[in-house]
């Protein structure tokens, strides 16, 4: 129509320049869109009469477009370039563009060239630059040159230009402009060049875009250059040149885009191999089409394999596309097809399909979303047969040192299976033993080392969670000796102990060491490393963790060196350079001992302590030279190490008189001496010769080493640095002195004397570095006294020395405690700072001072704890003031000293504390209170955290605080409960702190050793002030995050290893194990004694509470399986049932009540068995009490119908109940009776436990005989006709598998409630058969642990009928069978477009859009709806209806045939006939995307991407487009690019995505409310 009236007015009106001038607007005005619009049109209805014109005339319209190009034009596109309105900025854009074209056209060529060069510079803008006058924004200047180009077809160094400019831009331009302006541009230059050009363009394009990502080969440059690449395949797969499937590079973008994190990369990628595989079997000729000058070819193409290729591809493309899925049920069916791959490319080789296409399969497993396909991903490459074969081995081993290790450093991975046991190897990591050694054993030799070396630098480059490194440190120990491993080899093993290892759990740390240190031996070429870097690499492996003397690894490391002696490298010796072909271990030694004792002669300078790494490392080598001298023949013990210690013994023998030794030689002997005597404490006793003849070696020198160290602490350490020194010495000094017969009887009593002078010293004003240092080693010297008098290690003559002492502590003056002396007396820092070290005081010296005066307050209160407990008449004791002044300094103390120092602190309060709960309790609350807030505070520092945990529990639940009632100190006795509450909550994300308190309770209630029987009442009667930490004993057991668990289940896996793992032998036993708790609680119970009242009334009060809790949680609407009210309740019941025996007949009665309530409640199947195990125990002790268990089948529960069947089950046993009740026959027929009645009941499992019990019942009546027959003469017709039709189900289907699983069930079979009652049925077998998670079961190993402490009832079962049982339950429903995957089973199987057949349409259907909507008279939106890529009717029917209702202004099919269709038809409800229909073809998608573009629309597409815009939070312009993807695929990955913005819908599940249908909808209606809200504001606005 515009052109029609543009014609008219033209022909009737001459004036040519006044309609210009009318049209055209004022430079500085920003016109509306509708005048550009016009003047577009007035301009292109002019291009036929310029060829009509004669040469004046046409000169004129040119010159004045020429001006409207640079006077209109240009500055209009300066000023859209600033604006910020989208929707004005994309209409504005797009009409100005157009008028530049069109007035271009007209206009002479040059012209057009020059509009293009200045606007290209603009291409390069950076985002610091601001568009301005002579500078466009990116994104008008491209659509600029878009519409230009059709005018430079001539220009080719132009389009050159152009075409460079924006291969260089891709590389800058920001993520949000890069489709929409590089691919606008690429296609347009394309589109406008002669054939001549466009195969040296995409020559150009493909080659600069693979050699940048060749050159920066990261995610960025892979997701730029995919999509530029993408946007061009139709050019690229034209069969011309250039053709990318012979380009390696153009195949590693796809690889990479492949494996990409961003899921539109990777759908570009596959995009493009379906689009090469399409192509290559279209043509139908070889690729690559001759062999390439030994360039890998990633792919290839031969015709007379292409059925095969084809399917190859296409199982590919299938698995690729299902991983997309991220749900492990969707992937499960097409793994097979992996299979299929892999054995398709071991079959042909590397010749058609190269082995790097697999490993994106598994890459893309491994960075999935779901831990469970990423698990499946890894166990489906662990089980990989072909890479037995060496060439695949090759090919994979890079992936295997980079990706895969990667994926194996996730910690989840190592989860138990199912069907796996606490304590079992989790299956990963049996496979990954396998693996490896499979893979090794394939790889070619010289390759071997190269590969291993790299997995284990892999180890050591981050930080790994114990878990994978554990199992993978001992797959490495599992592979087959190997010497492959150099001294590099032993580097990265040392880099993986030092730097990846020191946050791990202690015991998963430990037998990490363990199976490093087997590695090494299996794989380390001795010929290739020297002896010292051996004792080098073990000097790394911790004493108190792994390798320690007496342990299975400590002999292995024995045999290992024995068996190599002589074949490792000899390195020349310092001054020998002439060293013998071979080397002994015993000469090694010897070497190194007198290297060691070799020092320089004495500076006079000040030294500090040598470095006791040295020292370690020769000790070490010197106890395991012995153990293999120790195994050769005729091999004497004590000769041995004369031979070796001979330099040591001489020095240590010259130690003490001679005064003019180097110091340092001496401090290096007695460092040798004291990790030697510190490592001769072994775990076997076998070693006791060795430990023993060591021993008398170096005792034989104690004489003189006692002489020098007290010569040493008494007078000559006066520097800082000797702090170390006096450290050193008294460790040395309390080593001998665990045998009392070394030490000379003056060494004591004259230290203590030289120390109290020393203390006693007045203070001065300005104190010396020698002062201070000489106070701190005195103080230190008594704490070591003193601790070695408590382990009476001294004699008892040299404690009333030390009374001078407790009179140095509290007869001093001191100002601020004048009662207390010298408590918490401060070492002062020198003032003479400058002297401190050689660099005027800043040096490491100063550092220590801090740490020095920490030790010297925490060896006072080493000295006054150790005082306060052995001193008779202590002044504490005497002095009601004394003590609470002393409390007082020990909260202070507290805060004074550092966390790691405050256990002596604790120990005082432990004895002052009680005594002054009742006189001053604020006291005492303000000290436990701040004690607990320090121990919390240490919660993350595993090292000092168990420790003061202990020490606080000692403090603040000391007997005597336990014993305090409310009334006594009402805010202690809450603070201690509150702090309880705190321990328990704390437990539940830190496993053992529980234990520790609870374990420490129950020794005080019930201790082991034997005391009076008031003494022991007394102390029991306080767990009545704490029945709640026994409660909460009973049912602990948090539910753990899987991570915890996972720990927990590693830890268990390493302790059933046994001594098989030396960490086991070697760390101290300190089990924070999550079911401790419980076990001492129940050992704790099981020691009750019924006859003692105390012990009576605990366990009724405990059972009350109990019942009560499970009253509490039975509340719970609904309880799942293994959830932690199930579990808790499950615990409840395991524990009454424990208790039972132990009850009297009248609390029993007076419970049973809610023990018959909770029988009705709904209750899985675990808890289910427990409580009518306790029925059945209740009616067998206490048979009186049947009268109440017939009245519970009278009451009427209808919330819980199947409640009843809780009492049939008893009815099941009741051969056991009905020898002890009187009047049997009376009760066999009130059984009967009962039993027939709910035989008949409408609820199936009702039924069939009655039938059940119907059927024991009638047996019992049976086996009495013929009297009782009698008496149930008129039930026995009844009863026969009921069992006779139960045992007639044989062909009714699940009815008789029911019938036959209930009676197997081992509830009703095998088990027996008397002769099975035993813990292990009540705590293990129970919860294994009943479908309890395996976390809940108490292992048999675990409880014969503390079977010393467990007395009644029985620990085992009399017979393993049970144990022998496999879990099940006959309510379960049949499991159908698997069947066979066929080749596309259960598959989504995705579509390609480019490749459907669409048939010549009727040309009846092609109606014209513009006269449909004419005939209508319908108003129209500007929306525009495109379902070209849908291929559903029914989808497309429905989606026509909902733009017809939304007044959409058209809808694009693919094919107007879709409108004859019944399913479409059926949905659109004649839709069709009110809506404009648009018919594009798939393949022309992208020309009208282009073209609708042109016209100012903005293209919308629903996807995710991850620049996607939330659809609540995006705004619609009034002319949008929104594109539609399909069903399966989504929108194709060449369409992307096009699109101007990407709309997602928020979800909350777990399903990936809606119906295209009902997506399109929501995003249809939000447009529509967008404009309502709109038309409405601007209605309001007019009218207000």
């Amino acid at each position: 129509m515009n052109s029609i009236l543009i014609n008219a007015i033209l022909s009737t009106s001459p004036h040519y320049d006044r309609l210009f001038d009318s049209l055209c607007w004022p430079v500085d005005v920003w016109p509306e869109t509708e005048r550009v619009e016009a003047l577009t049109a007035f301009i292109e209805g002019l291009e036929h009469i310029i060829v009509q014109s004669e040469t004046t005339k046409t000169q004129c319209i040119q010159d004045k477009t020429k001006s409207i190009i640079w006077t209109r034009c240009l500055p209009l596109l300066s000023r859209i370039s600033t604006e910020t309105d989208c929707v004005r900025f994309r209409e504005n854009t797009a009409a100005v563009c157009r008028l530049a074209a069109i007035c271009a056209r007209l206009c002479d060529p040059v012209e057009a060239g020059r509009f293009a060069l200045v606007i290209l510079p603009s291409l390069r803008l950076s985002e610091e630059d601001q568009p301005g006058v002579e500078r466009l924004s990116v994104e008008v200047a491209s659509e600029a040159l878009a519409v230009i180009l059709p005018c430079l077809r001539g220009d080719e160094q132009l389009i050159l230009s152009i075409l460079s400019c924006v291969l260089s831009s891709i590389r800058t331009i920001p993520d949000g402009l890069l489709s929409r302006v590089t691919v606008r541009l690429l296609l347009a230059v394309l589109g406008n060049c002669n054939d001549a050009m466009h195969g040296s363009i995409l020559n150009k394009t493909l080659s600069e875009l693979c050699t940048w990502h060749a050159s920066e080969r990261t995610p960025p440059v892979t997701e730029r250059t995919l999509l530029c690449l993408t946007s061009l395949s139709d050019h690229l797969l034209a069969p011309t040149e250039p053709d990318p499937r012979s380009c390696l590079r153009f195949w590693c973008v796809v690889q990479d885009g492949l494996i990409h994190r961003d899921s539109v990369s990777r759908k570009r990628a596959l995009y493009l191999l379906k689009r090469c595989v399409a192509s290559s079997q279209d043509q139908g000729v070889d690729c690559p089409s001759q062999q390439g000058n030994g360039e890998e070819i990633l792919f290839k193409w031969t015709a007379k394999s292409s059925e095969m290729l084809r399917e190859f591809w296409e199982d590919y493309v299938l698995v690729m596309e299902t991983l997309e899925e991220n749900q492990v049920h969707v992937v499960r069916p097409v793994l097979n097809r992996i299979d299929s791959l892999i054995q398709t490319t071991a079959s042909e080789g590397e010749d058609l399909f190269h082995p790097s296409w697999l490993l994106c399969v598994y890459q893309r497993m491994f960075h999935s979303e779901n831990k469970t396909l990423m698990r499946a991903g890894v166990c489906h490459l662990l089980e990989l047969k072909v890479l037995q074969q060496p060439s695949f081995a090759s090919a994979f081993s890079q992936f295997v040192v980079g990706p895969f290790m990667d994926v194996l450093s996730e910690m989840s991975l190592f989860c138990r299976a199912g069907g796996q046991r606490v304590g079992d190897c989790p299956e990963l990591a049996v496979k990954l033993q396998i693996f490896l050694q499979n893979f090794f054993s394939s790889l070619p030799k010289d390759d071997r080392g190269r590969i291993l070396l790299q997995m284990i630098q892999q180890l050591g480059s981050k930080h790994w969670c114990a878990v994978p490194l554990l199992f993978i440190s001992q797959a490495l120990s599992k592979l087959a000796p190997n010497p492959i491993l150099a001294v590099d080899g032993l580097t990265a093993l040392r880099e993986v102990l030092r730097c990846t290892m020191i946050t791990h759990q202690v015991l998963l740390r430990g037998a990490a060491q363990c199976f490093l240190l087997k590695s090494a031996l299996c794989l380390i070429n001795v010929s290739t490393v020297t002896l010292d870097d051996i004792f080098t690499f073990l000097g790394n492996f911790r004493t108190d963790e792994s390798l320690c003397g007496g342990t299975a690894l400590w002999d292995e490391v024995c045999v290992w060196l024995s068996s190599n002696e002589g074949h490792f490298k000899i390195m020349p010796r310092d001054g020998d350079g002439t060293a013998s072909s071979k080397e002994t271990i015993k000469a090694y030694v010897q070497f190194k001992i007198h290297q060691f004792l070799s020092v320089p002669a004495c500076t006079g300078q000040t030294q500090r302590l040598p470095d006791p790494k040295e020292a370690d490392k020769l000790a070490r080598s010197i106890l395991l030279c012995t153990d293999i001298e120790r195994n050769h023949p005729g091999a004497k013990i004590g000769d041995t190490l004369q031979a070796l210690l001979s330099p040591l013994v001489d020095t240590l023998n010259r130690v003490g008189p001679n005064i003019y030794m180097p110091l340092k030689k001496s401090d290096k002997s007695l460092q040798l001496v004291l990790r030697l005597l510190q490592l001769r404490e072994t775990p076997k006793a076998h070693l006791d010769e060795v430990a023993a003849a060591l021993e008398r070696l170096i005792f034989q020198c104690a004489d003189s080493i006692q002489e020098f160290i007290m010569r040493r602490l008494c007078g000559e350490l006066l520097e800082l640095c000797d702090m170390e020194r006096a450290e050193l010495y008294l460790c040395v000094l309390k080593q001998l002195s665990m045998h009392t017969s070394t030490i000379q009887p003056s060494c004591f009593p004259r230290l203590i004397k030289y120390s109290l002078s020393i203390l006693q010293e007045p203070t001065q004003q300005s104190p010396s570095v020698a002062s201070q240092v000489a106070q701190a080693v005195a103080m230190a010297s008594l704490a070591m006294v003193c601790r070695l008098i408590e382990k009476q290690a001294i004699g008892p003559d040299t404690f009333s020395l030390l009374k001078q002492l407790n009179e140095h502590f509290y007869k001093s003056p001191w100002r601020s405690h004048p009662a207390l002396g010298r408590f918490n007396e401060r070492l002062l820092k020198p003032h003479t700072a400058d002297s401190l070290s050689n660099e005027g005081g800043k040096g490491p010296l100063l550092q220590d001072w801090g740490r020095t005066a920490a030790h010297f307050m925490r060896d006072q209160w080493v000295c006054l704890s150790f005082l306060t407990r052995t001193l008779q008449h202590s002044e504490l004791l005497r002095n009601t003031k004394t003590a609470v002044a002393a409390l007082r300094c020990c909260v202070d103390a507290l805060a004074l000293l550092p966390s790691d120092l405050v256990l002596p602190v604790f120990a005082f309060m432990e004895t002052v504390l009680p005594q002054l709960v009742t006189k001053d309790e604020a006291l005492c609350v303000e000290a436990v209170s701040r004690t607990w807030e320090l121990v919390h505070g240490l919660s993350n520092n595993a090292h000092d955290f168990w420790p003061a945990l202990k020490g606080f529990i000692s403090v603040a639940f000391h007997q005597t605080l336990l014993l305090l009632r409310n009334s006594q100190a009402p805010v202690l006795t809450a603070t201690m409960k509150q702090i309880a509450a705190e321990i328990m909550e704390l437990s539940e994300s830190k496993n053992g702190v529980f234990s520790v308190l609870l374990q420490h309770c129950c020794h005080t209630w019930l201790p082991a050793s034997e005391q009076s029987s008031d003494q022991e009442d007394g102390i029991f009667s306080s767990v009545f002030n704490h029945i709640n930490i026994v409660a909460e004993g009973c049912i602990y057991g948090p539910v753990f995050r899987r991570d915890q668990r996972l720990v927990q289940d590693v830890q268990a896996y390493v302790e059933q290893l046994g001594a098989a793992c030396a960490t086991n032998t070697v760390v101290a036993s300190d089990n924070r194990d999550d079911q401790l708790p419980r076990m001492c609680t129940l050992a704790f119970l099981s020691r009750l004694d019924a006859s003692n009242g105390l012990h009576e009334k605990l366990m009724e009060q405990l059972a009350v509470t109990l019942l009560e809790k499970d009253k509490n949680v039975s509340k719970s609407l609904r309880i799942s399986s293994n959830s932690l009210h199930h579990r808790v309740k499950n615990r409840v019941w395991q524990t009454l049932l424990m208790l039972l025996p132990k009850l009297k007949e009248e609390f029993v009665a007076s419970i049973l009540s809610s023990i018959f309530e909770a029988g009705f409640c709904s209750n899985q199947a675990s808890v289910k068995y427990l409580i009518e195990w306790t029925m059945i125990l209740i009616l067998v002790r206490y048979p009186q009490q049947i009268g109440d268990f017939w009245a519970c089948f009278d009451m009427h529960h209808e919330g819980t119908k199947t409640g009843i069947c809780t009492f049939l089950a008893v009815l099941v046993h009741f051969e056991i109940i009905l020898p002890t009740l009187k009047n049997p026959d009376m009760h066999l027929a009130k059984a009967l009776d009962i039993t027939l009645q709910w035989c008949f009941h409408h609820n199936f499992s009702v039924r069939l436990y009655a039938l059940l019990a119907l059927k024991r019942v009638w047996h019992l009546v049976e086996v009495r005989g013929e009297g009782t027959l009698d008496g149930l003469r008129g039930l026995s017709t009844v009863v026969k006709a009921c069992l006779h039709q139960t045992e007639a189900l044989k062909n009714t289907g699940n009815s008789n598998k029911n019938w036959t699983r209930i009676q197997e069930h081992f509830f009703f079979g095998a088990f027996h409630p008397i002769r099975d009652y035993s813990i292990e049925t009540i705590f293990y077998t129970f919860p294994s058969l009943s479908g309890l998670a395996d976390d809940e079961w108490i292992p048999l190993w675990k409880l014969e642990k503390l079977s010393c402490l467990f007395q009644t009832p029985p620990l085992r079962n009399p017979t393993p009928d049970l144990s022998r049982l496999q879990p099940g339950d006959w309510i379960q429903q049949d499991k159908s069978e698997e069947d066979k995957e066929e080749r596309w089973a259960e598959v989504q199987k995705k579509i390609t477009p480019w490749c459907l057949d669409i048939q010549d349409q009727d040309l009846d259907l092609q109606l014209v859009p513009q006269q449909r909507a004419a005939r209508l008279g319908k108003q129209h939106g500007a929306l525009l709806v495109v379902a070209s890529l849908i291929d559903k009717p029914t989808n497309l029917g429905g989606l026509c209806r909902t733009c017809e209702i939304f007044g959409s202004s058209a809808l694009v099919l693919d094919n107007l045939r879709h409108i004859t269709d019944k399913h479409f038809q059926s949905l659109s409800v004649s839709s069709e006939l009110w809506l404009p229909l648009l018919e594009v073809k798939p393949s022309e998608l992208a020309d009208f995307l282009q073209m609708k573009k042109s016209d100012g629309y903005c293209i919308v597409g629903v996807e995710q991407t991850s620049n996607s815009q939330s659809l609540q939070d995006y705004q619609f312009p009034e002319k949008t487009l929104l594109l539609l993807g399909n069903e399966r695929e989504g929108i194709p990955a060449n369409l992307l690019q096009l699109l101007d913005v990407c709309v997602e819908i928020p979800q909350q599940g777990v399903i990936r995505s809606l119906n295209v249908h009902v997506s399109a909808a929501l995003l249809i209606w939000e447009y529509t409310r967008q404009r309502l809200v709109s038309t409405s504001s601007q209605e309001k606005s007019i009218h207000g």
